[in-house]
């Protein structure tokens, strides 16, 4: 027998989930997985959100998990009403159709309001960290990760083979950020920490942002969700202002016993280095979505992941090769969109 269409699965599980009701089943959003959002909007105005996430593909257990840490850590992030693994469907609390994303992009005067109550948000939930809670962030993944870049950003997007001694170039340099990654304290990761995963909540009476597609949550190096959040997919900012509100953060997490370094300039470092992990792999991530999976929107901020990798490339006398291998891509600036 066929399997029902997951349309008309959706359909008829909200039928039977909640009979003789009339309820408006219209598309919430959608991200880079196969999962799918949809709002539940009741007669009276009451609206749900129901993730649809094919158990086949994808596993709701992780979400349902960290969606319990950050319950417990008294921050705003939808909860579980109601659940049915087996189908692979979850009602959650709505947080509302706002998010941070289009807000900044409505108007950027607000980004300095906007942005520095993330701070307490992100300080808060660093603080309720607690060791073999979450997965690990450690160096498997950290290199599974950026072994994207050379397979899908060099290899498939430009079409470029490396010769052995940008192999080996890129295999120091891949150390090199893993061990700063390792190196730094560790807390409740985020792993996707920026403006599109964060909403805000029309519920509350004061600004709270609200957190979502929290799944891929680990435990990670403490710098890992700043530079999330200021070196963005979808968004980026003058370095003066970077710069205001990763001080901004590091005083707060200071005051509040988190334990980052005690100089900003070795903070710095470590947020940089992070950053350069994390956009290496994006650029590699983006092109996979792109080639593997038909997604191909993502490939238009290429060019800014391109931006900020060069930026780190240049700052650091270990990045050189790095800089060099980056030179060399350059040739391929129509495929890249690279600008200097």
């Amino acid at each position: 027998m066929e399997p029902m269409p997951r349309d008309q699965l959706v359909t008829d599980w909200v039928a039977s989930r909640f009979p003789d009701q009339s309820i408006q089943i219209t598309p919430a959003s959608a991200d880079a997985s196969f999962r799918r959002y949809f709002r539940l909007t009741w007669p009276d105005g009451t609206t749900r959100i129901l993730m649809d996430a094919p158990p086949e593909k994808e596993d709701c257990k992780p979400f349902i998990h960290v969606a319990g840490l950050l319950a417990k850590a008294d921050l705003a992030a939808p909860r579980i009403l109601d659940q049915d693994l087996e189908n692979g469907f979850l009602v959650l609390t709505d947080l509302g159709r706002i998010g941070y994303l289009d807000a900044l992009n409505a108007d950027l005067s607000m980004a300095d309001m906007l942005m520095r109550p993330v701070l307490d948000v992100l300080v808060k939930w660093q603080l309720s960290s607690k060791a073999s809670t979450l997965p690990p962030y450690d160096a498997t993944l950290l290199r599974r990760e950026l072994d994207l870049f050379p397979e899908w950003f060099i290899g498939r997007h430009l079409g470029y083979q490396l010769n052995d001694t940008e192999k080996s170039m890129l295999d120091r340099t891949f150390k090199y950020l893993i061990n700063s990654a390792l190196a730094q304290p560790k807390v409740f990761t985020h792993r996707d920490f920026m403006p599109r995963n964060l909403m805000l909540v029309e519920s509350e009476a004061r600004l709270t942002p609200g957190i979502i597609d929290f799944q891929d949550a680990v435990y990670g190096p403490i710098s890992y969700d700043v530079v999330s959040l200021f070196r963005d997919a979808f968004i980026s900012w003058e370095e003066e202002q970077e710069i205001d509100w990763v001080v901004r953060y590091w005083e707060k997490a200071r005051a509040a016993g988190l334990p980052v370094r005690a100089d900003f300039g070795d903070f710095w470092r470590d947020y940089e280095l992070m950053g350069l992990q994390r956009h290496l792999k994006v650029l590699g991530i983006f092109c996979r979505l792109k080639y593997r999976d038909g997604k191909e929107k993502y490939s238009e901020d290429l060019p800014r992941f391109m931006n900020y990798a060069r930026k780190t490339a240049h700052r650091y006398v270990q990045l050189k090769p790095l800089l060099n291998l980056l030179d060399t891509l350059e040739g391929n600036t129509e495929q890249i969109g690279y600008r200097r």
